[in-house]
């Protein structure tokens, strides 16, 4: 898995227990889904349609460093499907999991449009 963003967690994550807030930590890795799709399928217009079950391995506290790892599971025919960890930066342990993200591609009428890619791609091999 490549863990691509960091995040430092500051008083305004937290929850009332003073450990990150689960909704917060959704939020970012819903982001990072989101570009992660936006830079493979080339196209700004994606939606998350599906998160898998979500488990909750450890927590994090104020000034931990986190960081978001995202991989690509398969490809379908207008989806990508992800998946995440979460993970201290600098213990290693594992925050959170979540086997399946499904990402939807749409075309500018906004439903579902076809992408036309079925293994990943870097940004440098584009470049070539």
């Amino acid at each position: 898995m490549r863990f691509h963003t960091r995040k430092w967690v500051k008083p305004e994550d937290l929850n009332p227990n003073g450990t990150l807030f689960g909704g917060r930590l959704l939020e970012w890795i819903d982001e990072e889904a989101a570009l992660y799709t936006i830079i493979q399928l080339e196209n700004q217009r994606v939606v998350t349609k599906y998160m898998s079950e979500i488990d909750f391995k450890s927590s994090a506290k104020q000034g931990d460093i986190i960081e978001i790892g995202i991989e690509i599971v398969k490809f379908g025919k207008a989806s990508i499907v992800l998946s995440s960890e979460v993970r201290n930066k600098m213990t290693r342990e594992t925050i959170i999991t979540i086997s399946n993200i499904v990402m939807v591609n749409l075309g500018d009428d906004g439903k579902a449009k076809p992408h036309g890619k079925n293994h990943i791609e870097f940004v440098k091999d584009r470049l070539d």
